[in-house]
């Protein structure tokens, strides 16, 4: 067997950081679910984020991150209310209804959503191939409710799993505004602590329910704040660093199979035909709009 080459040896590296990355958030899913057992959805978020923000904080200090200008506060708060408060309370209520496998998918519509943000709030330009696909991937969306718990089930809890793909919208959304200021690290840092801080509003009972909560439950919610709510930022910070965007993108397709398989282990869930179709609906509407972004060039100008 040849010896590794320095080049080849960068590029294993980011092909593990890639595969660590989805498998840390192919498995929140399933996470959140083991963490319902004994937990609250707000508090769920709390402690997760609890966890997740003393573990950045000691990243933080060995990276070395420098204070954000005063200026910058009030965006970095609403990057937290969007990418961590709203979004993890909406997905724990939501998930207290619906399959971890499904729930991955539909978290996925983000850039349905973002579509949809540029048009209807930012005011942008959207073609033809980009409303195709939005209404496409709403199909996959209905048929993954459907295929869940039946024709009739779109309620409130598949309607707060969107609403968590929403929020990250916006979060992507906003986030353009401070990439040029901070890097990845610093941005996610601040993102969680801004968003945990908000989170302490389910504070009270939560001392209560760590102590009844059994172990194996406690491990899950350390897990959470950990792998998917921590260490998988850093992995794709590293992956972001050396690979294109458009080319990272497309991994995240591989985060709802993980999910199913990572739920068929742990929660012994089986998806149905129906939201595997549904799924691949989605991920092909999603799937599609970054080829309009990548091969044809397509900008979307301002009204």
């Amino acid at each position: 067997m040849q010896p590794l080459t320095p080049s080849s040896h960068h590029s294993v590296k980011i092909i593990l950081a890639m595969a660590f990355a989805v498998g840390c958030w192919g498995y929140s899913p399933t996470g959140i679910h083991v963490g319902l057992q004994a937990y609250d959805p707000g508090h769920l978020a709390l402690l997760r984020f609890l966890v997740a923000s003393i573990f950045m904080a000691v990243v933080a200090v060995f990276r070395g991150i420098h204070l954000p200008h005063m200026r910058d506060w009030p965006l970095l708060i609403v990057l937290g209310f969007f990418a961590v408060s709203l979004h993890h309370v909406a997905l724990n209520f939501g998930q207290q209804g619906i399959s971890a496998g499904a729930s991955s998918v539909l978290a996925q519509t983000t850039p349905l959503f973002s579509t949809l943000l540029a048009r209807f709030v930012f005011k942008d330009r959207v073609s033809v191939w980009r409303w195709g696909c939005v209404f496409l991937g709403l199909t996959g969306v209905v048929i993954v409710v459907a295929g869940d718990h039946g024709l009739g089930s779109i309620n409130a809890h598949s309607l707060l799993i969107l609403l968590a793909a929403v929020s990250w919208s916006f979060y992507f959304a906003l986030q353009k505004h401070q990439s040029g200021r901070y890097d990845g690290l610093t941005l996610v840092c601040y993102t969680v602590w801004s968003g945990t801080a908000l989170l302490l509003a389910y504070l009270p009972g939560l001392a209560s329910e760590i102590v009844s909560a059994p172990l194996h439950v406690q491990w899950a919610v350390v897990a959470l704040g950990v792998f998917p709510s921590a260490l998988a930022y850093l992995a794709w910070a590293f992956v972001l660093a050396h690979v294109d965007l458009s080319r990272a993108t497309m991994t995240m397709y591989l985060i709802p199979p993980a999910a199913m398989a990572i739920a068929s282990v742990g929660l012994g869930e089986q998806p149905t035909l129906m939201v595997l179709v549904g799924a691949v609906v989605v991920l092909v509407s999603v799937l599609a709009l970054n080829l309009e972004r990548r091969f044809f060039g397509i900008q979307v100008a301002s009204a």
